[in-house]
């Protein structure tokens, strides 16, 4: 499996008043040359942040602490400011959770997106324009001639997004990274956005990192899965090795979540305890608390992620 991006063991910490805390703890991860990779976890969990590193953009108390991120043999946070800038936006783009803060709310749709392509693409103002208009129409915008005058609160959340991912697709990137692009959308606009990702990726030939808490966006859309808790992956495989043979604990209980007209019982089910607190992390595994096949033996040293069948890895020794 060809890897378009490589993160190998990374480390992200936050330091305030009350000391240091650790989002992602010795992560390691590849998206697949061409593919989707979906990165599941609940809020919290470090998804975000971890998007945000492939770009060297973690927020401020946040600190990478060690790692390595290789994208065509350059190492993103130990290159030039220069090589980075020129890769940002262009080689590797991200669309944002929100796209009303994304946006700059005194500027035109038209003029964000063009500045995206002027600064990536040798191009004049009028074929700026031009090809400004062109993305925004297959980003599945109405009317983009029109629209391409529009301020970001004259449009809808569904078309906001589509004008972020018009934005994100300008330079033709190798990699897009899309960070909940369904967020705060309705059932029938989640879909929308989807089979549009799905179907610019596979006209524009690019590999996408596609984050969210929704097993049921990732089941139909990513080639490969990895589960994340408490700033781990606890465990990675192929969409459909995931769902037909879960492995981690953690993930049975992601499955067992997901509401279903076939299930007889009165209520949901629920994972017990609570997410640890980042700051204060559980010794040995992290699911430990949680899980019903914990014992001492979890508790004696941290768990390595290890292949259990061909290209599926889980994190635990119970199974």
């Amino acid at each position: 499996m060809e890897a378009i991006v490589t993160v190998e063991n990374l480390t992200i910490s936050f330091t305030n008043l009350y000391g240091t805390s650790y989002a992602v703890r010795n992560l390691s991860l590849s998206i697949p040359e061409g593919k989707t990779l979906g990165l599941v976890g609940e809020s919290g969990c470090g998804k975000s942040v971890t998007a945000y590193s492939i770009l060297n953009l973690v927020p401020k108390p946040g600190h990478i602490e060690s790692g390595t991120i290789t994208y065509n043999s350059i190492d993103l946070l130990h290159c030039p400011d220069d090589t980075l800038r020129s890769i940002r936006g262009k080689n590797i783009a991200m669309i944002f959770q929100e796209p009303m803060t994304s946006l700059n709310p005194v500027f035109t749709i038209g003029y964000q997106v063009q500045e995206a392509v002027e600064l990536h693409l040798q191009y004049s103002k009028q074929e700026a324009k031009e090809y400004t208009i062109e993305l925004l129409g297959k980003a599945g915008i109405p009317n983009p001639s029109q629209r391409y005058y529009a301020y970001p609160h004259e449009l809808s959340g569904g078309l906001r997004q589509r004008a972020m991912i018009a934005m994100a697709l300008s330079a033709h990137p190798d990699l897009l990274i899309a960070d909940e692009p369904t967020t705060a959308l309705d059932v029938t606009i989640q879909s929308q956005i989807l089979d549009l990702l799905l179907t610019l990726q596979a006209t524009e030939h690019m590999s996408m990192l596609l984050i969210t808490h929704d097993l049921g966006i990732v089941a139909n859309t990513a080639d490969y899965i990895a589960i994340m808790y408490a700033g781990e992956i606890v465990e990675f495989a192929p969409t459909k090795e995931i769902f037909d043979n879960p492995l981690h604990p953690y993930t049975h209980g992601l499955m067992n979540c997901i509401p279903s007209l076939q299930k007889t019982a009165k209520r949901l089910y629920t994972i017990p305890g609570t997410v640890p607190i980042i700051s204060q992390p559980p010794q040995g595994c992290v699911f430990h608390p949680r899980c019903s096949l914990g014992d001492g033996e979890c508790l004696k040293k941290p768990v390595d992620l290890l292949g259990r069948n061909k290209g599926h890895f889980v994190r635990c020794i119970k199974v």
